[in-house]
């Protein structure tokens, strides 16, 4: 691949509510076993990018914790390798990343010491699967200075809280507008890029002279009419979990077969790191109907509707109705939880009742002494 990797997860927003307190939204569990990065990072790998950086930020210890190994993915360090970068003190400067032109500028030095002519860069936020490959292709053929992986939202989907683009016949954006609060366009950015190396260092370099700090308003929006940028249209599946509700969605999408059959069937594959835990134990009592349940798991009540993540226990006569429950919970007996999302290493006693609405998602949080010394 003639192309280095850059994945930006250092970012954070209050619309995460309570779930980004101790985590990066790029850590964020998913789909029972994996973590959002790790779908950024196997495309990546899928793709044959060989060196992938991953400029990190807000709450990173976790994140860092997950990517502390690269054989997960496959990256191998004497053809590449995978690092990870956080805000550093310098002589020159001592800020953190004011945003996600700054966050590459930098790092800028990763750029300047590789040998790749093109560089693909990605949000560590997106559930997709995509060759990179293909959208650099399309890049050569047409000659773009900047590629942008475009989607088509279905009807009734709100737009604005993304970039939003317009293109004419041949694909070249016409019209870039973040995060408008009105717009009739439907084609929105997925935040994945595509650009040469050597160019970007020239962008990163004006961009830090001026000031500027954002890759999409300073960069993208400010060149729209200067710089030939094109879409690439992507026409899987693909999500974003920057809100809670968008969150909750796109967990619940993988109890549909089609989604989950794309994603861990269809090859290429997702990896993730592994933990060595027993396989999930359904005790006679249990009744488990459409739902994901990871490794660890030890379950004695019902069941429906629902996404388990790693070591879950449920107690005798609970019921689980809708909700996604992250790692290391334990759940009291007699115990109702239905249209919630219940945090890591929370304790939820017995005898209480949590329901929250398919419009308003409730996030429970029990605060304990579980874990406390």
């Amino acid at each position: 691949m003639r192309a280095i990797g850059i994945i930006l997860a250092g970012g954070n927003n209050k619309r995460m509510k309570e779930l980004s307190n101790k985590r990066a939204i790029a850590a964020m569990p998913i789909a029972g076993s994996f973590r959002a990065i790790d779908f950024s990072l196997s495309n990546m790998s899928n793709s044959h990018v060989q060196k992938v950086a991953v400029l990190t930020q807000y709450n990173s210890r976790s994140l860092n914790q997950h990517l502390s190994s690269s054989k997960w993915w496959d990256f191998g360090r004497k053809q590449g390798g995978l690092y990870t970068y956080t805000p550093t003190i310098t002589a020159e400067h001592s800020d953190w990343f004011r945003g996600t032109a700054d966050a590459l500028y930098q790092n800028i030095t990763f750029l300047k010491e590789s040998h790749e002519p093109y560089v693909i860069i990605a949000s560590g936020d997106g559930i997709y699967k995509l060759d990179y490959g293909k959208v650099l292709e399309f890049h050569i053929e047409k000659k773009a200075d900047i590629t942008v992986v475009v989607k088509t939202l279905d009807s009734g989907d709100d737009a604005s809280r993304f970039g939003c683009v317009k293109m004419n016949d041949d694909q070249r954006i016409v019209d870039f507008e973040e995060k408008p609060l009105q717009t009739d366009a439907n084609t929105i950015s997925c935040g994945i890029y595509v650009i040469r190396r050597r160019h970007l260092i020239e962008l990163l370099e004006q961009a830090h002279e001026e000031d500027r700090v954002d890759l999409v308003q300073d960069i993208l929006v400010r060149y729209k009419n200067v710089k030939k940028i094109y879409g690439y249209k992507l026409n899987t599946y693909w999500a974003n979990i920057a809100s809670v509700e968008s969150y909750y969605k796109t967990n619940m999408a993988f109890l549909r077969r089609d989604v989950r059959d794309f994603f861990f069937r269809q090859q290429p594959l997702i990896y993730t790191r592994l933990e060595d835990n027993p396989p999930a134990k359904y005790n006679p009592d249990s009744s488990v109907k459409n739902s994901l349940l990871a490794s660890g798991c030890i379950i004695n009540g019902t069941v429906e509707n629902s996404i388990l993540f790693r070591k879950v226990y449920v107690g005798n006569n609970c019921v689980i109705k809708n909700s996604i429950i992250l790692n290391d919970v334990y759940i009291g007996d007699n115990t109702v939880i239905e249209n919630c999302i219940v945090e890591s290493r929370d304790t939820i006693r017995a005898n209480t009742t949590y329901i929250g609405t398919p419009e308003n998602i409730r996030i429970v949080i029990e605060k304990n002494d579980r874990y406390q010394m």
